[in-house]
C-alpha cells in the first residue's frame, strides 16, 4: 500500500543508493529531483534499478521501482507539493547547495498553502553537517510571504538529522553500491503530525529527542576517522582509504583518534555507553577496510578548510575532549595531516597551502585553530606536523 509521495532532491549516490530506496521500501512513491537532465531521463526510461549491499551477511540486491524523476527547475515539481499525498521531502545535494534548492521548496510550500492542503509535510535535509535542515529552513523562509510563514509554523516540519551511511561512487547509473550499516537519526520534536509513540514507518530511521548526540557521534567518530585516514593516506601516496588503512601506522592513529573522541563523547552524551562506542568504532574500521567501498582519498579529503572549521570533524572532537581534560594526541595528528594536504585540484587545499606560505605553519595553526602557541593542543599539532612532513621524504 502506498503511504503517499516523497520528493528527494539530489539523485546522486546517497539519493539513489540510500534515501530513495528506504522511502520506496516504506511504501512512498519517490520523486527524484535533480538538475542533471541526462540522469533524470535515464531514471525515467529504466523505471527501476538495483542497489547492491556491501555487508558481511549477504543480502540480496534490492530492486528499486515506484519512483519518477523530474528536473528541479520544472514547474511540475512545484505542483507536486500541493498534492495531499505529499508527505515528506528529503535532500542529499551537499550542504552548500541547500540555498540553491530553497527557492523551489519555498514555491512548493506556497502552492501547498494556496491549494488549502492541511496534511503535515516534513522536510529532512540528509547532509553532512550540523543543523542542515535548519539552514535550509532559514534560506527558504526568505522567499515566503507572511501567510506562507504562518502556514509553515502550523503544517511544515523541519527536522535535523544525522545520516550514517557510506555509499561509494559508481561508474554508471544502473547499480549504485550501498554500505550495509544504516543509522538515520531524526529529531522527533521537530516533526509535524507525529505522535509521541509514532514513527514515519521508514526502516533504519530512528526518531530521537537527543539528536545532537547522534550528530556528534557520526561527525566526531566516523567522519573524523574517515578524514584522518584520507589525509594520512595522501601523505603515503595511497589512492583510497582502503589502501591507507592497510598501513599499520595509519590504522593505529585512526583508531586511537576515534578512541580519544569517543572518550569525550560518552561523557558529553550519556545515552551512549563505552561498549556501544567501542562497537561503533569497530564498525567504522570494518568499513574503512572494505575493499569494495573504494573511497578516493582526494574525495574524502576534499575541502580541508571546511573540515578544519571549529565545529567540524577534526577540531570539534578536540574541543569536546578539552572540556573533560582528556588526551588528544592522535586527534592532533589528524589536524596536522589536514594542514599538509596539498592536492592541486582542490581549491581549498591550494588556499590552505597559500596560507601556510604567507603565515608559516605556526601562524597558520593559530589562524585556523585559535589555539595559543603556549597551549598543549597547539604544541601537539605542531609536533605532529613536523613528524608527518618526514613521511614524504
Amino acid at each position: 500500500m502506498t503511504k503517499g509521495t516523497a520528493i528527494h532532491f539530489g539523485a546522486g549516490n546517497i539519493g539513489r543508493g540510500f534515501i530513495g530506496p528506504l522511502l520506496v521500501e516504506a511504501g512512498y512513491h519517490v520523486i527524484f529531483a535533480d538538475v542533471n537532465d541526462t540522469l533524470i531521463n535515464s531514471l525515467n526510461n529504466r523505471q527501476e534499478y538495483q542497489v547492491h549491499f556491501l555487508e558481511p551477511r549477504k543480502r540480496r540486491p534490492m530492486t528499486v521501482s515506484n519512483y519518477s524523476g523530474i528536473l528541479s527547475t520544472n514547474d511540475s515539481l512545484i505542483k507536486a507539493f500541493a498534492n495531499d499525498e505529499m508527505r515528506i521531502v528529503t535532500t542529499s545535494v551537499g550542504i552548500a547547495v541547500l540555498p540553491k534548492i530553497a527557492p523551489a521548496i519555498a514555491k512548493g510550500i506556497a502552492a501547498r498553502r494556496k491549494a488549502g492542503t492541511k496534511a503535515a509535510l516534513n522536510i529532512i535535509a540528509c547532509e553532512n553537517g550540523i543543523g542542515a535542515t535548519e539552514q535550509l529552513k532559514e534560506a527558504l523562509l526568505e522567499d515566503l510571504s507572511k501567510e506562507d510563514k504562518q502556514y509553515v509554523e502550523k503544517y511544515i516540519g523541519f527536522a535535523n538529522c544525522a545520516v550514517d551511511r557510506i555509499v561509494p561512487p559508481f561508474e554508471n547509473q544502473s547499480s549504485p553500491l550501498d554500505q550495509y550499516q544504516i543509522e538515520w537519526s531524526v529529531d522527533r520534536k521537530s516533526l509535524k503530525g507525529i505522535g509521541e509513540r509514532e514513527t514515519l514507518g521508514i526502516r533504519g530511521m530512528h526518531l530521537t529527542d537527543d539528536l545532537l548526540g547522534f550528530v556528534e557521534r557520526k561527525l566526531f567518530t566516523l567522519n573524523c576517522g574517515h578524514a584522518i585516514a584520507a589525509y594520512l593516506g595522501y601523505l603515503k601516496q595511497c589512492d583510497t582509504v582502503f589502501d591507507s588503512i592497510k598501513h599499520k601506522e595509519i590504522s593505529q592513529i585512526v583508531e586511537d583518534a576515534m578512541n580519544e573522541s569517543s572518550a569525550a563523547l560518552v561523557k558529553k552524551h550519556p545515552i551512549f555507553t563505552e561498549k556501544e562506542q567501542r562497537e561503533y568504532i569497530e564498525m567504522c574500521l570494518d568499513r574503512f577496510a572494505n575493499p569494495n567501498v573504494g573511497d578516493d582519498v582526494q574525495r574524502v579529503g576534499r575541502d580541508p578548510l571546511r573540515k578544519l572549521s571549529q565545529n567540524d570533524r577534526l577540531l570539534g572532537p578536540i574541543s569536546m575532549a578539552q572540556e573533560y581534560s582528556l588526551p588528544i594526541t592522535n586527534l592532533c595528528y589528524g589536524v596536522a595531516a589536514a594542514l599538509l594536504y596539498d592536492y592541486q585540484d582542490d581549491p581549498q587545499a591550494v588556499e590552505l597551502q597559500e596560507k601556510v606560505d604567507d603565515l608559516g605553519i605556526v601562524g597558520t595553526i593559530t589562524n585556523i585553530t585559535d589555539f595559543k602557541q603556549d597551549c598543549n593542543e597547539f604544541k601537539a599539532i605542531l609536533t605532529a606536523y613536523h613528524k608527518l612532513q618526514k613521511w614524504r621524504s
